[in-house]
C-alpha cells in the first residue's frame, strides 16, 4: 500500500496571527497528516501591542519576547529561522534568504511597517516602533539625549523635546508611557522636569479617531495634566535631524527636537505586493474564508488582510485581537483542506472591546459591548486582555513567566 505524502503548510511570520495559527494547528491535526513550518527571521516572537512600553523603557524588551520553541511542539511544528524574499503563488514557491521551500498550503502572516505617506525626510530622520530592535534604539535614544543635556557645555533644549507623531492608539499609549517615564528620568539624570517638552502631533481633527468622545477627553485630559502638549489638526510637512516642520491652517511652525518618533500609521508587509497580490497599502481584500482571491492554497492573515465591516463599510483596523482570531479561523480551514473537506469557515471577526492603555496605571475603552472603563478599572482590564492572550499562547506557565500579574 502506497503511504499518502503529507501536505506541505508553510506559515510565513511568527506575529500574532502566524504563531496563533501553528499553535491551534498543532492542537487539532495529528502529527501523520501534515508537515507544519513556521519561519521567521527571529527566534522569538514579540508582542507588538507591548513595544510602546519597550520605547518608553517602562518595561524591558526581553519581557516582550517570547522564544518560538517554548510555544509550539516541535515533533509537531518545524521552526526555520529565516527570511522572507519572495512568494511565488503560481509556483507554489518561498524564497528565502537562505533556502527554495514548496508548499501545498501557505499561510501569510508577515505583519506590518511604518506608512509614512511620503512624509520629506521622514524615514531618514525619525524613529519607528517596529521591533524590538527598534525599541531598544529608541529607548538607549532616549536615555542619551537626557545624559547628554548636562553634559554640554551648551544645554540645548532640543536634546530634552520628544515629538510623537499621531494621537491614535499607538501614539496615545507611547505617550503614557513616556508620561511615567519622564520623572523618572529627570531624577536619574538631576534635570528639571519643567524643561522637557513631550509634544504630540496629529493631522486628524481628534485623538484617537473612532473612539467615543467621552473617553478621547478622559485621555487627553489625563495625559495634559501630566504635561504633554497636543497639536491636534497639525500636520507634520517635514522631518529634518534636528527638528520638525509642523503645519495647521496656514501656520507654519519649526520644532526643534532630538527625537521624533512616527506612530501615525502602519502597512503591510511590501513583500506582498511584490509577490503578486493585488493589494492596498501591503494588504489584500482576502476571501471570506482568508484565502486570497484567485489562490485557493493561500491564506493571507493578521497586518496583510483586509477585511471590511459592512457595517460601516470601512477595512477593521489591523489589531492583535482580529490576528488572533484569524487565526483561529484559518487554522480550522487548513484542518479542513488537509481531511479534504471543503466547507470552509466563513471569517466574522467578535470585537470583545478596545482598551486603551494610558501608562501602566491608568487606561480608558469599551468592553462587553457598550460599557465604558476608566481609570484604575480600565488598566486591570487591559491587563486581563494581555493576559488572557498569553494563556492562549502557552497556558499558564507563559502567564507566569511573560504575563503582568502587578494590577496595581
Amino acid at each position: 500500500m502506497i503511504a499518502l505524502k503529507k501536505p506541505e503548510i508553510l506559515i510565513l511570520g511568527a506575529g500574532y496571527g502566524g504563531l496563533m495559527t501553528a499553535v491551534n494547528l498543532q492542537k487539532k491535526l495529528g502529527v501523520d497528516e501534515a508537515h507544519i513550518t513556521i519561519i521567521n527571521k527571529h527566534d522569538y516572537h514579540y508582542q507588538s501591542t507591548w513595544l510602546h512600553e519597550g520605547a518608553a523603557g517602562t518595561i524591558h524588551q526581553d519581557q516582550i519576547r517570547i522564544p518560538i520553541k517554548d510555544v509550539i511542539t516541535q515533533h509537531k511544528v518545524k521552526f526555520l529561522k529565516d527570511t522572507v524574499i519572495e512568494i511565488r503563488p503560481n509556483e507554489k514557491q518561498v524564497i528565502l534568504e537562505n533556502n527554495k521551500l514548496t508548499y501545498d498550503y501557505l499561510v501569510i502572516g508577515l505583519g506590518f511597517e511604518p506608512e509614512t505617506f511620503g512624509i520629506k525626510g521622514l524615514k531618514e530622520h525619525a524613529l519607528f516602533i517596529r521591533s524590538i530592535n527598534s525599541v531598544r534604539f529608541i529607548r538607549e535614544h532616549i536615555e542619551y539625549c537626557f545624559a547628554a543635556y548636562n553634559n554640554e557645555s551648551e544645554k540645548r533644549d532640543e536634546l530634552l523635546t520628544i515629538v510623537v507623531g499621531g494621537a491614535g492608539f499607538t501614539g496615545i499609549e507611547l505617550l503614557g508611557e513616556l508620561a511615567n517615564r519622564i520623572p523618572e528620568l529627570c531624577r536619574e539624570f538631576d534635570i528639571d522636569r519643567r524643561k522637557v517638552r513631550l509634544i504630540c502631533v496629529e493631522a486628524a481633527p481628534t485623538a484617537l479617531p473612532g473612539f467615543n468622545p467621552a473617553l478621547v477627553e478622559y485621555a487627553m485630559n489625563q495625559l495634559e495634566r501630566k504635561g504633554i502638549e497636543f497639536k491636534i489638526g497639525t500636520a507634520i510637512k517635514e522631518c529634518t535631524e534636528t527638528s520638525i516642520i509642523v503645519a495647521k491652517d496656514e501656520n507654519v511652525e519649526e520644532i526643534k527636537a532630538a527625537t521624533v518618533i512616527w506612530a501615525a500609521g502602519v502597512r503591510g508587509n511590501s513583500i506582498v505586493e511584490k509577490s503578486g497580490f493585488e493589494a492596498m497599502r501591503g494588504r489584500v481584500k482576502v476571501n471570506s474564508d482568508l484565502r486570497a482571491p484567485g489562490y485557493d492554497h493561500v491564506f493571507i492573515i493578521g497586518d496583510c488582510a483586509l477585511v471590511i465591516n459592512e457595517e460601516i463599510d470601512r477595512p477593521y483596523p489591523p489589531t492583535a485581537q482580529i490576528a488572533i482570531q484569524m487565526a483561529e479561523t484559518c487554522a480550522d480551514n487548513l484542518v479542513a483542506l488537509v481531511r479534504g473537506k471543503d466547507n470552509l469557515k466563513e471569517f466574522v471577526p467578535d470585537i470583545k472591546g478596545t482598551v486603551c492603555s494610558l501608562g501602566h496605571d491608568d487606561a480608558m475603552g469599551v468592553v462587553f459591548g457598550e460599557k465604558q472603563l476608566y481609570g484604575a478599572q480600565a488598566s486591570i482590564m487591559k491587563k486581563v486582555i494581555d493576559n488572557r492572550y498569553l494563556w492562549k499562547l502557552g497556558g499558564l506557565s507563559l502567564v507566569l513567566k511573560k504575563g503582568k500579574l502587578n494590577f496595581f
